[in-house]
């Protein structure tokens, strides 16, 4: 403004001299010239004078030091990562008093990054026994950068917060797995001692804290503590399910644990331990189940689960069943994807029991992606074909009033068809396989039993409190429910109990014939040989033989599984896994004979199933990548069962033999 004021008086005068003397305007000319000259050198004078007014001919003795040095905070100059200058607190806090020259600011601050100081909450660093802040600001120059670095000091703010998260509470219930079948035959002195030992533990775990416990009813108990507390139990991995379960060998005791982690309050807490309780119980029970915002953590569940299951649940679960079943219009079946023999089968017994109770019902597959093509061909040549419908042609029947009923899964990514799912207006779920995440939410009926052999089992019994006498399965469909059972059992041979073989009985009053079971299972040339091959490259690892293969035809992957099956035939085998790959990733089908839970090393991979039948996909790998990761799994679960007591035979054996 000074400049143009100046400029526009000198045209003025320039302008007056003009119309009085015309003559000497060569010499107006010459003294503007001059004249816009000096103003600019007297300009850039004054500019510099000023410069130097407020910062000095250098940093040193400015004012701009003079305003930084009396800072509470440390700070520091840097060109680069060069250090120029610092202040007193900087020296004195940071540098421990000691004036020297610093070169480098990493050798002073360690692990400070510029541009992540540049952000609004700064970089954290811990330095000089204590936690800063760190803040920067740079402007860009033509050589190098200039950065004004500031640090606070947030030492005491950080044990607050690290107190605060430490001290949070994290809420527990423990449930005694059967507690009426364990108790309900013991002498009342016999019940006194192992109840005592129970309490002890508990206490014990609970009482090395500031928590308390508390026992609320026969068999169960709830906890409160601080999240350090349950850092530490996670870290042991619940070892008080080892305690427990070696109070008396001779009886079968264990017990189920939920924990709520996390949460916002004690009441959302107590929820999120409950929920975790229920998937501790229907993994089969014997371990701890961690809920967090983050989803599940699952500790324990190497031990062998037994049979712990009431008919009396059974017969009202039948009765809700019928209940839900009269007040649908239509009901829609359907099991998992690559449908078997058990989902197939304890499917047409559910739609048995839709035609007991006089309303429509289809079963959803997909008759191109069956494991169970022998069943289904069956039960069409006997007249049933209009039992089976393809999923998408079931959308267009499907109403709020439609009830959908899944068996034999419960994984809400294991579907046939998810869009049946979401569609139908209420949903049932018949399940036999150990609970993991990704379950079906807000159903209207659950029935999750893990002790039960097959789904095919739990329908069984539901047709024995369904109907008259004579409303009952006719012979082909009693005959595929013993073909599920059959198959989860591995023919009576595996994860069987008393109810199974009750199961089986029944429906051989049905008319089942075990020759024509057997004909169900019968597989072509080229699935048999295509099992014979990957049984023979098996190899052995720890107690489990190993098969990674290449692609196999389409229609031989139903000798994945039996080859799987057949592998456990073999002497010294407790375990099996058929790696194949389908595609660009692999598919790994695993069993075992009870003693190696497969659920568990199959969850490690990211897949799950049973204690003695699960699977897993995996996408992006080779099949020998897969070999590495199956031998990893295998050896955090042979150290999970050396914590927990319960080493294999054949492990203990060839440690006594070295």
């Amino acid at each position: 403004m000074l400049t143009a004021a100046l400029a526009v008086l000198c045209a003025l005068l320039v302008l007056v001299l003009l119309v009085q003397r015309p003559a000497i305007w060569p010499v107006l000319v010459v003294l503007a010239v001059l004249w816009f000259a000096l103003f600019g050198v007297f300009r850039y004078r004054v500019r510099s004078w000023v410069a130097r007014w407020v910062c000095g001919g250098s940093f040193e003795k400015s004012k701009t030091q003079f305003s930084l040095e009396p800072l509470s905070q440390p700070a520091a100059l840097l060109s680069g990562e060069t250090v120029l200058w610092y202040n007193t607190e900087f020296r004195t806090r940071l540098m421990k008093g000691e004036a020297l020259l610093v070169p480098r600011v990493q050798k002073v601050l360690p692990g400070l990054d510029l541009q992540e100081a540049r952000k609004v909450s700064g970089q954290l660093l811990n330095l000089a026994d204590g936690v800063w802040s760190a803040h920067s600001s740079t402007v860009p120059g033509e050589a190098e950068s200039m950065t004004l670095l500031v640090l606070n000091e947030e030492t005491a703010l950080r044990k607050v917060e690290a107190e605060y998260k430490a001290s949070r509470p994290g809420y527990l219930v423990f449930l005694v797995d059967g507690y009426d079948d364990v108790f309900s035959d013991m002498l009342d002195s016999e019940r006194a001692r192992l109840l005592e030992g129970i309490n002890r533990v508990l206490e014990d775990m609970i009482g090395r804290g500031t928590g308390f416990l508390r026992r609320v009813a026969s068999g169960r108990y709830i906890a409160v503590v601080e999240e350090r507390q349950l850092e530490q139990f996670a870290k042991r991995g619940y070892d008080v399910l080892d305690k427990i379960r070696a109070l008396d060998p001779s009886v079968n005791l264990s017990i189920s644990i939920g924990v709520g982690r996390g949460a916002k309050t004690l009441r959302e807490a107590q929820d999120m331990a409950v929920q975790a309780l229920d998937m501790a119980q229907g993994r089969g029970g014997d371990q701890a189940a961690e809920m967090t915002p983050d989803g599940f953590t699952f500790y324990g569940g190497v031990s062998h689960g037994v049979e712990k299951r009431s008919k009396v649940r059974s017969r009202i679960v039948a009765d809700q069943l019928v209940k839900l079943i009269k007040e649908a219009d239509h009901v829609v079946i359907m099991g998992h994807r690559m449908s078997d023999l058990d989902a197939i089968g304890s499917a047409e017994g559910v739609l048995r029991i839709c035609k007991i109770c006089d309303v429509p019902a289809v079963i959803a597959v997909r008759r191109d992606a069956t494991l169970a093509g022998s069943l289904i061909n069956a039960l069409i040549a006997a007249g049933q074909e209009d039992d089976f419908i393809d999923p998408k042609g079931a959308l267009p029947i499907i109403s709020q009033r439609t009830l959908c009923i899944v068996v034999d899964t419960y994984q809400l990514g294991l579907v046939e068809s998810r869009e049946i799912l979401e569609k139908c207006g209420k949903v049932a779920v018949i399940d036999h396989h150990r609970k993991g995440v990704g379950f079906i939410e807000k159903a209207d009926l659950v029935c999750h039993e893990p002790y039960a052999s097959s789904a095919s089992e739990l329908v069984t019994e539901f047709l024995q409190y369904v109907g008259d006498r004579d409303d009952k399965p006719n012979r082909i469909e009693a005959e595929g429910l013993l073909s599920g059972i059959m198959l989860d059992t591995r023919d009576f041979t595996l994860h069987t109990g008393v109810r199974t073989f009750e199961a089986a009985a029944a429906l051989r009053r049905y008319g089942a014939e075990t020759e024509h079971v057997r004909q169900l299972f019968d597989v072509s040339m080229v699935e048999y040989t295509t099992k014979a091959t990957l049984v023979s490259e098996a190899q052995m690892y720890r107690g489990c033989a190993i098969t990674v293969s290449g692609e196999v035809a389409p229609e031989a992957r139903v000798a994945i599984a039996q080859a799987a099956n057949d592998l456990l035939t073999i002497q010294n085998v407790e375990a099996s896994f058929v790696a194949v790959q389908v595609g660009g990733g692999v598919n790994i089908s695993a069993r075992s004979l009870g003693a190696v839970n497969v659920q568990v090393i199959m969850e490690s991979l990211g897949g799950g199933g049973h204690q003695t039948m699960a699977a897993a996909q995996l996408r992006h790998i080779t099949p020998e990548a897969v070999r590495s990761r199956i031998q990893t799994a295998i050896d955090q679960y042979r150290e999970a069962q050396k914590k927990s007591g319960l080493e294999s035979e054949s492990e203990q054996k060839k440690k006594d033999k070295q």
